[in-house]
């Protein structure tokens, strides 16, 4: 894109009368999202750990409320994304696009209620679990997208398939790593499944450069706080508002192709408007991009859309 084509949010379509659900809405790039959709005439679901926080949330936003939904989902727990998606099921016939943006970094080894690392179970199988029990309601909805926030880091991940909880050896950033590398590899390879059943659904990648949010301070451990909190984001990171714009980009420009990432322009793709940027070769492998699904499937118990 031209500096006279750099994209921001007032060239967002109007979006009324379709329906958002976007995980870890209450704070960061999720609110920031959120704002603009409804600023733009979405209603949003704002799929949320905390219901309160996200009830706050909505206070906060100059918005119609009658636009924005709060309902709780701890991605982490495969029981409660199940209970969330039958509570959509319930409330809507249909849905236009999911964004996948919620995220847990860098804390020390935690395990999810079904045994699975904390932050391959959060960041990656929740929103594969997510995405396949509401892929029929996308299919019914009107231009319908899944959006699926990776990261920078995805180019120093790698799936550990032999240990992907870390019993045997953890690192939390390089476990943050393998999660966004998992977000980067699942979102490719849906998009491959997608366009092999010609069916409405595309699936588009993004990522938000270095935005200064609470994830790299709520559950961060160690040096990583440390860096994260007090020394790169004062420097380095941009606002929310800007980090959400290639999510936003990617959930509602009518021009984004299924399979495309959306990142930053600027240098090293650390900040600046959206633009189309490039997967890792590792990210983009079909054959790394099997195996990940079929373990999934497998770890998560949801199956969707013929191998």
């Amino acid at each position: 894109m031209t500096d006279k084509q750099r994209w921001t949010a007032d060239r967002i379509p109007d979006q009324t009368g379709r329906v958002f659900v976007v995980t870890g809405a209450n704070s960061g790039l999720g609110l920031a999202t959120t704002r603009e959709l409804a600023r733009r005439g979405g209603h949003v679901i704002l799929a949320v750990r905390d219901e309160e926080k996200g009830r706050r949330a909505v206070e906060s936003l100059d918005a119609d409320a009658r636009l924005l939904s709060v309902r709780r989902i701890d991605l982490a727990d495969l029981d409660s994304v199940r209970s969330f998606a039958d509570r959509v099921r319930g409330e809507h016939p249909r849905l236009d696009v999911l964004v996948n943006n919620a995220g847990v970094m860098a804390p020390p080894r935690t395990l999810s209620p079904q045994g699975h690392e904390v932050q391959f179970a959060a960041n990656h199988l929740g929103h594969f679990a997510l995405t396949g029990l509401l892929l029929d309601l996308l299919a019914a909805g009107t231009d319908p997208r899944v959006v699926t926030v990776s990261s920078i880091n995805h180019r120093q991940g790698a799936l550990r398939f032999d240990d992907l909880s870390g019993e045997r050896g953890y690192a939390p950033m390089a476990f943050y790593n393998q999660s966004k590398f998992a977000n980067a590899v699942f979102g490719k390879e849906l998009h491959r499944r997608l366009s092999a059943t010609a069916g409405p659904v595309r699936s588009v990648l993004a990522h938000p450069g270095y935005t200064a949010t609470s994830l790299q301070m709520k559950d961060t451990s160690g040096l990583a706080k440390l860096f994260f909190g007090r020394v790169g984001n004062p420097l380095l990171a941009q606002r929310p508002e800007r980090g959400a714009l290639p999510q936003l980009y990617a959930a509602t420009d009518p021009s984004v192709v299924g399979g495309e990432f959306i990142g930053p322009d600027g240098m090293g793709e650390l900040r600046g408007h959206p633009t189309r940027v490039r997967l890792s070769a590792a990210a983009d492998d079909p054959g790394t991009g099997r195996r990940l699904w079929e373990e999934s499937e497998r770890l998560t118990g949801v199956r969707f859309l013929a191998s």
